[in-house]
């Protein structure tokens, strides 16, 4: 079975490098928070501070009048081998050493300060202290401040609750044990810490009870009544503690004299001669280093279950946000290939109907195209005035003989040359549609999220293509209409020419002459507007079938396909580049990879020292 120091001593590393980590609070319990740890409870000039140095057998802590213990201060105590020197580290100066313990006191003041100003305000915000001695057993103490009745000079309102609920916030956790000071020389039941330590624990299974200050009772009492429990009683014994008289500080008494003269005292005693060994600061420091293996040892399976089941939840977040990116470039070029036919996939998802998008391609042909050919200035440019302009400068000084046939191609050419624009207009929307599905395609690829750079890259080859894409259908659907223009149809003029004129002022027995009138020019007119009709019939259904070839055919097989060549001629630092990822992301990656490496080395630290 494990030693009581290496148990206590493995869960103050695995503390310490919680906090290092930041892994104490959040949803949920951390593993800072289910591993026990003795928090410092008592009023103000109960004695707290001397306690704490007594344990530790150190003059280290701030002394003063008011509120002098103004942040949470995390104090672990690592036990070092025999011979070995003393010295402190400080978690915001971690590459400091403090071997002079005033330093240490004078350190803890200043970092106070840094947060509080040199005010009486507190902060919730720890300072975490780390000593390594070996007159120290393995512990880890929380000095709170100090509870009190009323605001001084200086103080908000409201400093009373804060404390409270401050150190309430510590010790009504289930993992905390209470070290409830009180002093001998006031009555027990106006105990500050005794009365929160009930509340938070009514059991009394966490609290621990300590009375200080024995030395200072008036003459002819004694505290016997609480020390053996009758007064009020907890399920652990009382200890009683002499600390340090304000003349001793004075004169530098050092801690190991003060030790001594403390267990003369109880040894020596009338009163506590009886309980002499158990009482004093070094069994009250034993007593808790044993108490704080035992339960240690009692919730290691709720803790190795805490621990699985943050390892799963920190293994399901790295797969969500993406493992780290091998360094090599063969790595690298296989991942950004990966990534781009996972956009791939997603882009012709939006055009094949998986998701939405595509079909704002088809509302181009059936509702965009026809609303613009409907639109077409058709009727201004076959109106009769038009008709008889156009024909007749056709025609010349010499007009036509049988059929103005010049007039009639010129009429055709200009009817026909409208259709560049709804043509065009038709490239450029599906155009759109297609940069806005690239857009949203890379936004819905989950795995290249972590990736701005490559998101750039692929966004802008993507781009590149689609204009070379635009620049192609535009050429084809302008040919079309240009093929139009260059042959006609001369079976549907001449169907035209055996049909004899219709209208109610039509006589085919008249001279030609005389059908130069305005009915002549209204049949040309409608003649070409028929034909023009037809020839729109054929557009609105070649137009999108050239748009689809030449945009969304090429942008499904080929959007990406010089962005591959590029790729692939790139060298590893080029490669590198593109696998960017945001800063933000890197370093949340890089705090989870931490964290799950710590919970792994715990629990099977935790496993082997626990049972071996």
């Amino acid at each position: 079975m494990a030693t009581m120091e290496s148990l206590i001593g493995l869960v103050n590393r695995i503390q310490r490098a919680c906090t290092v980590l930041g892994d104490h609070g959040g949803e949920g319990m951390s593993l800072w928070e289910a591993l026990p740890s003795v928090a410092v409870v008592g009023g103000q000039s109960s004695g707290k501070s001397s306690v704490l140095e007594s344990v530790v057998g150190r003059d280290f802590l701030p002394r003063g009048s008011g509120i002098v213990t103004r942040r949470p201060l995390v104090l672990q105590l690592h036990k070092t081998d025999r011979g070995q020197s003393e010295y402190a580290e400080f978690l915001h100066a971690p590459k400091r050493k403090f071997a002079d313990f005033a330093s240490v006191r004078k350190e803890i003041s200043d970092e106070t300060d840094r947060i509080t100003g040199k005010s009486k305000q507190i902060s919730n915000i720890p300072i975490h202290l780390s000593i390594y001695s070996p007159n120290v057993v393995n512990l880890t103490l929380i000095d709170l401040p100090g509870l009190t009745k009323v605001a001084v000079e200086g103080q908000p309102e409201t400093i009373v609750e804060d404390i409270e609920n401050m150190v309430r916030s510590y010790v009504e956790k289930p993992n905390c044990i209470i070290l409830a000071i009180s002093p001998a020389n006031q009555d027990i039941a106006t105990s500050d810490a005794i009365k929160l330590a009930r509340e938070v624990d009514p059991s009394g299974d966490r609290t621990f009870g300590v009375l200080t200050k024995l030395d200072l009772m008036d003459k002819g009492t004694n505290a016997l009544e609480v020390l053996e429990g009758r007064s009020y009683r907890l399920q652990h014994p009382w200890v009683g503690i002499v600390n340090r008289s304000q003349a001793d500080i004075n004169k530098n008494v050092d801690m190991i004299s003060a030790r001594r003269k403390e267990i003369e005292y109880f040894e020596t005693s009338p009163e506590y001669g009886h309980l002499a060994s158990k009482m004093g600061s070094e069994y009250l420091a034993k007593l808790l280093s044993q108490h704080l293996e035992t339960v240690i040892r009692q919730r290691i399976p709720s803790i190795i279950a805490l621990i699985n089941k943050t390892i799963d939840e920190l293994n399901a977040e790295l797969d969500r946000i993406g493992r780290p990116i091998a360094v090599d470039s063969g790595a690298q070029l296989y991942t950004i290939l990966e990534l781009c036919r996972a956009f791939d996939r997603v882009f012709k998802e939006h055009l094949d109907g998986g998701r939405p998008g595509g079909d704002r391609i088809y509302g181009v042909f059936d509702h965009q195209l026809p609303a613009a050919l409907k639109k077409l200035p058709l009727d201004r440019h076959l109106s009769l005035k038009n008709v008889q302009k156009v024909v007749s400068e056709a025609d010349g000084y010499q007009p036509h003989l049988i059929a103005p046939e010049q007039g009639y191609r010129r009429l055709i050419d200009g009817s026909i040359n409208y259709f560049k624009g709804p043509a065009e207009a038709s490239v450029d929307a599906v155009h759109l549609v297609l940069k806005e599905l690239v857009r949203k395609s890379i936004v819905a690829t989950e795995e290249l999220k972590r990736f701005p750079s490559l998101q750039a890259d692929i966004a802008n080859a993507a781009n590149e293509a689609l204009e070379r894409f635009r620049e192609e259908s535009r050429r084809t659907v302008l040919r079309l209409v240009d093929m139009e223009s260059s042959y006609l149809t001369v079976e549907f003029f001449r169907k035209l020419h055996l049909e004899p004129e219709k209208g109610p002022n039509a006589n085919p027995n008249v001279p030609n002459a005389d059908r130069y009138s305005d009915n002549h020019f209204r049949r040309i007119g409608s003649n070409v507007s028929a034909y023009i009709g037809m020839v729109c019939d054929t557009l609105k259904n070649t137009i999108p079938k050239a748009v689809v070839y030449c945009q969304v055919r090429e942008a499904k097989r080929a959007l990406l396909n010089n962005f591959y060549a590029q790729v692939g001629r790139r060298e590893k630092e080029q490669l590198g580049a593109m696998l960017d990822e945001d800063p933000a992301l890197m370093e949340k990656r890089l705090t989870i990879a931490k964290r799950l490496e710590l919970y792994k080395s715990a629990r099977d630290e935790i496993d082997a020292v626990a049972w071996k």
